[in-house]
């Protein structure tokens, strides 16, 4: 699966059903359900199945990248600078670089 950034397309969730080039569109520019044809024999998915598929990978971007642990990564300094942090001011000195971050997005 090659999704960059959020789904925003049943297209997005089609290519995790199967691999291969297993589907296309009779209409390229028009890419509806509708439009939406099965090349390898298979069953194509119902519109339910991709709606709903859809929204479930979504939800998970939205979790993964809305959540407190992922602001929280965006906003942590990086290992390196963690460590040499630690080095240079020591440990109570990273905690409470580190602590700044996890007040400003506290667990929920």
């Amino acid at each position: 699966m090659d999704i960059k950034g959020r789904a925003n397309h049943i297209e997005d969730y089609l290519i995790t059903v199967r691999t291969g080039q297993w589907f296309g569109w009779t209409d390229s520019k028009n890419k509806i359900y509708a439009n939406l044809v099965v090349h390898d024999g298979g069953s194509k998915p119902t519109e339910a199945d991709c709606t709903t598929g859809l929204a479930a990978l979504q939800a998970a971007w939205d979790l993964e990248n809305n959540s407190y642990k992922s602001q929280r990564r965006a906003e942590y300094p990086s290992l390196v600078d963690q460590l040499d942090d630690i080095y240079h001011n020591g440990i109570d000195a990273w905690k409470a670089t580190i602590k700044v971050t996890k007040d400003k997005y506290p667990k929920p």
